[in-house]
């Protein structure tokens, strides 16, 4: 099967990309800078800078995992139209492709896996959140919303299309953990503000068998949290990880720091939800890595 993957090169797509040339299937990515990526992904992926480059290579399914950084730089009314702007604009490219594919010749893609993120709900509280959950309306909510409309756009040409809304994604080597790591390995981590804000996890694993998940199953459609089934609150996390790095844990960050530093987005470390996936699980899906003890165990060694 050809699968067109956008963000191929980040730390999910990476892992992705390997996962499903191993399994026999013809990758196309979409990268800005395709020279710079070539070394990141598997040997034969066709590498094109826009996804309405693949018009004559017509993929039978999409994973769209493109976007900037959500956390790469204090949210500034700019960054905020930047964070906008690299979701939506790729994800409209690859409707247009969807568009052009079925006009010619009656063939858009099958399928399409698009990620979104726990933003979508904004700050739940301590209240259990499942796909049902009305949001809370804030930044990351609108940008999460916006993305996730664009992209509901392919199933007018007949694809199929399964949103998930991911968790933190854990693994060594990039996203949150590798940000984590270096204070608390100096004995120098703790909890932000009260610590008890939930901090929905998944392991990059269970990220990659979700996609493949929801790829196969012809008959899943719509929003699927993609988080483990036992999420924790940012205190638990705190002292899970430094127990595993033994090492103490004793330095919390007050919240009143955090928004001096980072301002709005300052909300990312201070807010949360209690994010299960509910529907996941209804379809079947097992989690590999469905704790955080086991998680970071697999992690850390």
């Amino acid at each position: 099967m050809r699968v067109l993957i956008t963000g191929g090169s980040g730390f999910v797509g990476q892992r992705l990309c390997r996962r499903l040339k191993e399994a026999g299937h013809r990758l196309l990515v979409v990268s800005r800078d395709p020279e710079r990526v070539r070394d990141r992904l598997p040997e034969g992926t066709e590498i094109r800078r826009s996804a309405l480059d693949f018009v004559d290579t017509p993929p039978q399914a999409v994973v769209n995992l493109a976007g900037e950084s959500i956390a790469a730089r204090r949210w500034s009314e700019e960054q905020k139209e930047r964070l906008i702007d690299s979701r939506v604009n790729v994800t409209r490219d690859v409707v247009r492709l969807c568009e052009q594919l079925q006009a010619s010749d009656g063939h858009a893609p099958a399928v399409m896996v698009s990620a979104s993120a726990m933003g979508y709900y904004g700050d739940q509280g301590d209240r259990e959140v499942t796909e049902q959950t009305p949001p809370h309306d804030e930044f990351a909510h609108r940008l999460c919303k916006r993305w996730e409309e664009v992209a509901q756009e392919v199933e007018a040409f007949g694809t199929r299309l399964a949103i998930l809304r991911l968790g933190l994604v854990l693994d060594v080597g990039g996203g949150s953990l590798q940000k984590m790591l270096p204070p608390f390995k100096l004995g120098l981590g703790g909890r932000f503000g009260s610590g008890k804000q939930f901090m929905p996890w998944v392991h990059r694993e269970d990220v990659v068998r979700a996609i493949l998940f929801l790829i196969e199953r012809d008959d899943l459609s719509g929003p699927f949290n993609g988080s483990a089934p036992h999420p924790v609150t940012n205190a638990e996390f705190t002292r899970t990880l430094a127990r595993h790095l033994h090492r103490p844990a004793i330095f919390p960050v007050p919240a009143i720091v955090l928004e001096t530093a980072f301002g709005e987005m300052s909300r990312l470390l201070l807010t949360g939800a209690d994010m299960r996936p509910a529907r996941l699980l209804e379809a079947g899906f097992t989690f590999r890595f469905p704790t955080l003890e086991e998680a970071l165990a697999d992690i850390l060694g």
